[in-house]
């Protein structure tokens, strides 16, 4: 999964579609994300020395990271992800649709650079 914590993405499926938001955590092995704003619910509380009001506590809950689309820095429009190297040897993310560059991934390694 390409889709890290603080990128902005947005939902393109589901009850809050259309919606966009920045991602707060990632969890990789379940393949979800939980998304500023976006699929909400009411936790009921018990009274206790955390919670002293006890009451109602709105969450976001998880969704399917096949279902959001990051923003492209560039254009910021909705963008699928690719992985590139570059030439020093390094591996970059960056949005398919423009070409930017999202950020490096993987430090510079001499057997990919190019020549």
């Amino acid at each position: 999964m390409l889709i890290r914590v603080n990128d902005q993405v947005m939902v393109i499926a589901g009850a809050s579609k259309g919606v966009t938001g920045k991602v707060l955590k990632v969890d990789r092995e379940k393949g979800k994300l939980v998304v500023e704003g976006v699929a909400r619910v009411w936790k009921h509380v018990r009274r206790s020395q955390k919670n002293p009001q006890g009451g109602r506590l709105s969450l976001e809950m998880p969704i399917d990271a096949s279902n959001v689309m990051v923003i492209c820095p560039k254009t910021g429009q909705p963008s699928r992800l690719g992985v590139r190297y570059l030439p020093d040897g390094g591996k970059e993310r960056y949005a398919k649709k423009s070409g930017a560059s999202m950020g490096q991934i993987a430090p510079p390694r001499s057997a990919y650079a190019g020549s």
